[in-house]
């Protein structure tokens, strides 16, 4: 793979819907942050990449017409909850393929509040089968979407290996303590075990409603370049992209009639094995992991999915502490979707943001220290997940 590195990244506050600016205004934001810490101009951009899920069809020109018109080709990017990686991973695949040199990835995303739906498009959705298939497994027809599926496949980790609720709640107070630390995370009060199993019930034994991503508004971007234009540039080359995959379902998603598979598991095993194939690592290298979070069960099932423990091995994982400072892979330095927020476009590039500075050292009190090989996973139902593994140079 021709070596790319980022060059620079930005990212915005994120914050509650109806609370931010328009997603215009924060995407612009974000892109100028990031071409100004690549110590480049949007002139030097030669394509770019927007990922977004609720907008119109051009949105990525209407934000970045406001930096210049300089005629470059914009493409606009929607795979759910991994648009902004999949942003990333078509910036990548450019400058890999020789197409250009330097390019933005871009996400962003204006939220409302409540819980997820389908939109207002007529039609049969990307969702149908999964959700004929979650009614057949986990019924409970009355809950949210992403909810249920997410939900479903806590519970079918709970039945399989006797998991108990306490492990998800301690993934939860866990985000929170990260967060903390981050300036630019939603949410930053520090919770505990305690507080999270005591929040509103919402699935009675399976979930509260701290165990869920809240709907966020935010943005975030990066600059990726070749080696080659760093150089002649006298960019910053710190931090690479050592290796990326992005997998689609499987038959297993819906054949296995597990909720665990139909949530994306394989996706993520194949894309990491894939990654660390590609170089030359294993899951025991790994420092840190930004992953997705949507909910504290999503979290709990990539343990697994990603290598980091056996699979039925999650909640001593979380019990051991190796899911954070001090242990095997600090996960979500950031608070994760948790707790950082989850602007569904804008979250594959907040996760970059936060690796890189992971990497270059200037993560500040979340820093992890001694951080070489991180490694980002990035899930969108219906569904497309990309996992990217990052090396400080």
């Amino acid at each position: 793979m021709r070596k790319i590195h980022v060059a620079g990244v930005g990212m915005i506050p994120f914050k509650k819907p109806g609370t931010s600016e328009s997603y215009n205004v924060m995407g612009m934001q974000a892109a100028q942050l990031a071409i100004s810490d690549a110590c480049i101009t949007y002139s030097d951009i030669e394509q770019a990449y927007a990922g977004y899920v609720h907008g119109h069809s051009t949105c990525g020109q209407h934000t970045l017409y406001g930096l210049g018109m300089t005629g470059i080709p914009i493409f606009n990017v929607n795979n759910n909850c991994s648009s902004g990686s999949t942003a990333l991973f078509l910036a990548r695949q450019a400058i890999e393929t020789g197409a250009a040199e330097c390019v933005l990835a871009l996400g962003f995303e204006e939220m409302k509040p409540g819980a997820l739906g389908t939109g207002e498009i007529d039609g049969p959705t990307p969702f149908d089968k999964f959700n004929a298939l979650t009614l057949e497994l986990v019924g409970m027809p009355q809950l949210p979407m992403a909810l249920r599926y997410f939900g479903g496949a806590g519970l079918s980790h709970m039945q399989k290996y006797g998991t108990p609720l306490k492990t998800f709640a301690k993934i939860r107070a866990k985000a929170s303590r990260h967060a903390a630390n981050n300036p630019l995370a939603v949410f930053r009060k520090v919770l505990t075990d305690e507080d999270v199993l005591g929040d509103q019930v919402i699935w009675p034994g399976v979930m509260t409603r701290l165990m869920a991503c809240p709907p966020t508004c935010g943005a975030a971007a990066a600059v990726l370049v070749s080696d080659e234009f760093a150089r002649a540039r006298g960019l910053r080359t710190d931090v690479v992209i050592a290796a990326q995959a992005m997998v689609t379902d499987f038959p297993s998603t819906f054949e296995e009639r597990d909720m665990i598979k139909v949530v994306g598991y394989d996706m993520a095993r194949e894309g990491a094995s894939r990654v660390y194939e590609a170089a030359g690592v294993g899951p025991e290298d790994i420092d840190l992991v930004e992953l997705h979070d949507c909910f504290a069960q999503n979290e709990l099932l990539c343990y697994e999915a990603l290598g980091f423990c056996p699979e039925g091995g999650a909640e001593k994982f979380v019990e051991d502490g190796a899911n954070t400072y001090g242990g095997q892979v600090v996960t979500n330095p950031s608070g994760g979707l948790l707790s950082k927020g989850h602007p569904l476009g804008a979250t594959g590039l907040a996760q970059c943001y936060e690796i890189t500075h992971q990497l270059r050292g200037t993560a500040e009190k979340r820093q992890v220290d001694g951080a070489r090989n991180a490694l980002q996973h990035n899930l969108g139902m219906g569904g497309a997940c990309v996992v990217t593994l990052y090396q400080s140079a």
